[in-house]
């Protein structure tokens, strides 16, 4: 698990980041999408 967790750890923080800031300023579409293909890339 710690070696799924530090493999993986970059774009767990950025999806969670993602969603939080989703929940605070309310969904945005555009900015979702945008922040999921940068995180692929």
């Amino acid at each position: 698990m710690k070696q799924f967790y530090v493999k993986y750890k970059k774009p767990i923080v950025i999806v969670v980041s993602i969603t939080v800031l989703q929940l605070i300023f309310g969904f945005d579409p555009k900015f979702c999408i945008i922040n999921i293909i940068w995180l692929f890339v």
